[in-house]
């Protein structure tokens, strides 16, 4: 014990202890803090996600739903509320009318997120939980302007008349569904008898909502999945919102596949300070060796010191990682509504297994055999350096790494891809360092002294320098691929939701209302769409089957009502797949979006049965299309040829984007076409952008954490060869060389490093990428060719500036001091 304490003093205070325990708590507080940050910040991101349905599950139908649901949701411990919403007139004095979408809610509601109500149309803003009192309404701004009426005021639905007490400004499930059309008036349910509105055969929409504990949700939607009858659907934020659920699935993919890019730094940075501790060490061990130490005395010795090591870089890195997670989810608390708890113990767990892999498969193989050093060594100083690593060791390592991977992803696809990544830079790295060593020997024969010397120092560093090549390569391949990703991930969801996208549907116009709204949306320099004709129509049949009206298979195809158009050319927005575009004069054709097609196997050529109305005919498909249904343009599944719809009525439509101060002009659109219905889509599209900006943050900050990892394993790779470099500097200093001359040798041969370092990890990162994108994140693979260049210079001056400033004692300390001590 007297011994294991004056080496761990003595290491200590020669720094050799430090370099591996600093890669230990590296690797814990890497390791808990990403991992705790990002699964608190999953936790977090979804808890709001769930705000887009103001609950974590929802049943809908049209029909009322069973009360014996809200009673098995308690005995499971969760909440639950109710809503029905629908259209109607609202009244204010003897001319005053608008339709409106009418809303009743429970006690309960909303169980996620908030109501934002203000006091006035347009005041200070106030956060709100509950339904409205019995015999009161809110009612959305833009109904006091349009009714001419105040706070305080009496309205009328149906037979019903209300009080109204505040401005509803927002509402968290407001994106649920587009049956609500026209501005917002919410009740409370209970008065909704009193208007007798809802009749049978009245077009409802009933919602039962349930929140709780994620496990009972998880429990209570599968007896739902169960239990749920046709009609009846089952609603979660994946399912109503794909875009936030797509969303927030990549997220999750990118903050694993950062964990996981975290757990091959620690393990790297782990890997490099054990190999520089164990050749400073081999000295000792003569040393104790010719005094007659045994060698088990001498391997329980190194073992009790990375035992200690170990538990003291667990306590170190777990507090430092408390203070990580805890600095990063602070540093953007204020987009995020949902503090969630950092005492969390998997991550922490993760991290203490991810050190003791390391010690155990990175740490103890060089350490063990220390035991293998000559006694000869204490009498020979100038004995080359004992390589106590073994190819074994090596494939333990990159099995350990794979292992760490997969167990904290939870996806062998991701784990494989970043595993070829690595065992290509591997590979590239050693064809890279062979062609150093012997492309080098041919140049120092030409060049001047300075180059002859780092190219000099190449060949004579030959497996030192293929490793830390190989260890920049991955670090700087790692950083490359995180980097990628981000920017392809960021970029993806801007073209989504991207500035200016239309953000109301304008609905229902009559042909004769055209030019009048035209003028009006065009002398007020809205942008909008074109104006699209519209009109119900029912698919009956595909070739010579009838779709059958019902089936007890969800997924078989039925009947089913779609909107019909007509165009003469291709619509904004959509791409021909297949087929050809009518010409003039033809007829009984259609084109079809191409998804639906393929649900109802449809190609080219295939005969289609459809009704409008009373009247039924047969089209022939002649093209297929691709659209985006995320562009909030006006979008159909079937295109007809001018001509073939003619005789039937008809209504028009289209999309405008309409910024917040310009609200107003809907008041105008309004009472100058009062059939019309408007969609707005605004308030949904405002919940996007601060469900993708919250995410960005996310991704944005856990890059930020594992760039800092990164360049902390190449320092350590730097590190690796600094002690054998300050005594050759030290010999040439000796002999005379000045010191621009080592400066500048030593500068040639890391920027030469860097340089092939980066080579190998462009195109790694880029194979890497494109493997990513196409199969784990189901993204476009784009190369990214402006970035190759600039990779290349950051990756010769940090690696060059790492080099000379880690090197930088080699000509401030004194040669005669340097050699005493070897």
């Amino acid at each position: 014990m007297t011994l294991l304490l004056r080496m761990l003093v003595r290491d200590w205070r020669g720094g050799e202890l430090g370099v591996l325990l600093g890669a230990l708590v590296l690797a814990v507080t890497m390791i808990s803090g990403i991992s705790g940050f990002a699964a608190a910040l999953k936790s977090a991101l979804r808890q709001e996600s769930h705000s887009f349905l103001a609950a974590d599950l929802v049943v809908r139908d049209a029909r009322p739903l069973p009360g014996g649901w809200l009673s098995e949701a308690a005995e499971r411990g969760l909440e639950s509320a109710e809503t029905l919403s629908f259209t109607s007139m609202l009244y204010a004095g003897d001319d005053g009318m608008v339709l409106t979408s009418v809303k009743g809610v429970s006690e309960g509601y909303p169980l996620r997120g908030a109501l934002r109500l203000s006091d006035t149309p347009y005041g200070e803003l106030r956060e709100h939980r509950g339904a409205p009192p019995k015999g009161f309404v809110w009612i959305e701004p833009r109904l006091f302007a349009l009714l001419d009426i105040n706070i305080g005021d009496t309205v009328g639905i149906g037979e019903a008349d209300f009080q109204v007490a505040a401005a509803i400004r927002g509402e968290p499930d407001r994106a649920g569904g587009f049956l609500g059309v026209g501005p917002r008036v919410m009740l409370n349910a209970s008065d909704i008898p009193a208007t007798q509105v809802v009749q049978p055969g009245s077009r409802v929409s009933y919602r039962q909502l349930y929140a709780g504990d994620p496990e009972a949700a998880e429990e209570f939607a599968a007896w739902l999945e169960e239990t749920v009858e046709p009609g009846q659907s089952l609603q979660s934020v994946e399912t109503s919102q794909p875009a936030v659920g797509r969303a927030l699935s990549r997220a999750e993919r990118f903050l694993l596949l950062a964990g996981s890019l975290a757990v091959i730094l620690a393990s790297v940075a782990v890997g490099l300070a054990s190999r520089r501790y164990a050749e400073r060490h081999q000295n000792y061990v003569a040393l104790l060796k010719s005094l007659g130490a045994e060698s088990s005395r001498i391997k329980r010795l190194y073992a009790a010191t990375l035992a200690i090591t170990w538990l003291i870089s667990l306590i170190l890195g777990w507090c430092l990682a408390w203070v990580l997670q805890l600095l990063a989810l602070q540093s953007f608390a204020d987009q995020l509504t949902v503090m969630p708890s950092l005492i969390q113990p998997r991550p922490y767990f993760i991290g203490a297994v991810t050190a003791l892999v390391c010690v155990s498969v990175f740490a103890w193989p060089s350490l063990g055999r220390l035991t293998e050093i000559s006694p000869l060594r204490v009498l020979r100083s100038d004995m080359p350096l004992h390589d106590n690593r073994e190819p074994r060791d090596y494939f333990l390592g990159l099995l350990a790494m794979v292992l760490l991977m997969w167990w904290y992803s939870a996806d062998l696809q991701l784990t494989l891809i970043v595993l070829a990544g690595l065992l290509a830079v591997t590979v590239l790295g050693g064809l890279a360092a062979l062609f150093l060593l012997r492309g080098g020997r041919v140049l120092g024969m030409q060049a001047g002294s300075v180059w002859r010397l780092a190219l000099a120092s190449l060949q004579r560093h030959g497996l030192g320098n293929a490793l830390q090549l190989v260890v920049f390569a991955v670090a700087i391949m790692l950083l490359l691929l995180l980097g990628l990703l981000r920017t392809s991930l960021l970029e993806g969801w801007q073209q989504q939701l991207p500035d200016g996208a239309p953000n109301h549907f304008l609905l229902n116009l009559a042909p004769d209302e055209l030019g009048s709204v035209s003028t009006l949306l065009d002398d007020q320099q809205v942008r909008r769409e074109k104006l699209y004709p519209m009109l119900r129509g029912r698919l009956m049949g595909v070739g010579d089957e009838a779709l059958p009206i019902e089936s007890e298979d969800e997924d078989a195809p039925t009947q089913r009502e779609v909107n019909f158009t007509w165009s003469a050319e291709v619509p904004d927005g959509n791409e021909l797949v297949s087929g050809s575009w009518w010409q003039s004069g033809e007829i009984a054709a259609v084109s079809v979006e191409v998804e639906f097609a393929e649900r109802y196997g449809m190609s080219l050529g295939d005969q289609l049965q459809v009704r409008i109305g009373a009247a039924e005919f047969v089209v022939t498909v002649t093209s297929l299309r691709s659209l985006d249904w995320q562009s909030f343009k006006p979008n159909f599944f079937m295109v007809f040829p001018p001509g073939l719809l003619d005789g039937y009525p008809v209504t028009y439509m289209t999309s405008f984007y309409l910024p917040p101060e310009q609200k107003s002009l809907l008041n105008d659109l309004l009472r100058a076409h009062p059939t019309a219905t408007v969609l707005e889509i605004d308030a949904i599209m405002a919940q996007l952008r601060s469900t993708l900006s919250q995410v960005s943050s996310a991704i944005e900050l856990v890059l930020g954490l594992v760039l800092l990892a990164g360049v902390l394993v190449l320092i350590a790779g730097v590190q690796a060869t600094a002690d054998s470099r300050l005594r050759e500097s030290a010999l040439l200093r000796a002999l005379g060389a000045g010191r621009t001359h080592i400066l500048g040798a030593v500068a040639i041969e890391f920027l030469t490093l860097g340089v092939m370092a980066g080579l190998l990890a462009i195109v790694a990162a880029e194979a890497a990428f494109w493997a990513l994108q196409r199969f784990v994140l189901e993204l476009p693979y784009t190369p990214t060719p402006s970035l190759w260049l600039p990779t290349l210079l950051a990756a010769a001056a940090l690696i060059g500036g790492l080099g000379l400033w880690n090197c930088r004692r080699v000509v401030s300390v004194a040669p005669a001091e340097v050699l005493r001590d070897a």
